[in-house]
């Protein structure tokens, strides 16, 4: 099974060193988060799903996994964290319904969740023809986009439009790669192995922009604010970049997943949920 974002084959790597500054981050997050954007809204609050028998749910059984830092994972002493955790406990408070969240390892949740282990799985499982065919999905909350990030002296000049002979780095095989490789005309594109890699190549001076994914590339920009910024332009394109975030459900487990749509309107009109994502990404990717 994949995660939503495209960068799965490399989540191990970035969960370890993610999980190592996001303690730190999320304490300073109350000074930095004015550097953060409101993220958009990704769903129609007037679809048909909006409207739910919410009463009727008593209780969620989340299944979620410990390594997919900051959206679910294990802090220091073992709690379960992350955008994911505080957003389930967050949709069953809409619902007033009783909330319990489970770990599971990543290659067990899935089946997991059609074992009636739970109710609902909120882990960035790939919205993907093969996942269809075996879940049902909430609506989308969070999407990746793709962005520019380049060294701070660079960003008032940056023009997208003005990028002929100049290096940009991308990762070597992913959808930002395709995007550039099709859209971006004379630039020389230095593909590397990783994000780190090739954000690196900008700090160094090797190239003078990356793009790729903006939710990796703001992991990075926290450790590196005197470095390197974003720039202005956000890319959204879901056949390259990933569908986005979603809750998973078992094929028609319809009331669950009417009622858990219903609370991400709610949460998305009373703030709650700019309110966790400038919680958990204080330099926003948006």
């Amino acid at each position: 099974m994949q995660r939503s974002i495209n960068v799965v084959g490399k989540r191990r790597k970035w969960a370890g060193v993610a999980a190592m500054v996001f303690a730190a981050v999320v304490a300073l997050c109350s000074d930095l988060s004015v550097r953060a954007q409101l993220f958009p809204n990704h769903f129609d609050p007037n679809a048909r799903d909006g409207v739910a028998e919410i009463e009727k749910v008593a209780a969620i059984r989340f299944l979620t996994t410990p390594d997919f830092p900051p959206l679910n994972y294990r802090s220091a002493t073992g709690e379960l964290v992350g955008f994911h955790i505080d957003l389930a406990r967050a949709i069953c408070e809409v619902l007033e319904a009783a909330c319990t969240i489970q770990s599971w390892p990543w290659e067990q949740a899935p089946d997991a969740l059609l074992d009636n282990q739970g109710d609902a799985l909120i882990a960035g499982l790939a919205i993907t023809p093969e996942t269809g065919m075996r879940f049902d999905f909430s609506q989308i909350y969070l999407m990746f986009p793709g962005r520019f990030v380049l060294q701070n002296k660079d960003k008032q000049e940056f023009d997208p439009k003005a990028l002929q002979g100049k290096v940009i780095s991308v990762r070597g095989g992913s959808g930002h790669d395709v995007f550039a490789t099709r859209y971006l005309e004379g630039v020389q594109l230095a593909r590397f192995q990783t994000e780190l890699e090739a954000l690196q190549a900008v700090e160094e001076g090797g190239a003078y922009a990356y793009f790729g994914d903006a939710m990796r590339a703001s992991f990075w920009l926290n450790e590196n604010p005197d470095c390197c910024s974003f720039a202005k332009e956000t890319y959204f394109r879901p056949d390259l970049f990933g569908e986005g975030l979603a809750i998973a459900f078992p094929a028609e487990q319809n009331l669950v997943r009417r009622a858990v749509n219903a609370a991400l309107v709610q949460l998305k009109r009373d703030g709650t949920l700019d309110e966790l994502y400038l919680r958990w990404f204080p330099v926003g990717f948006y």
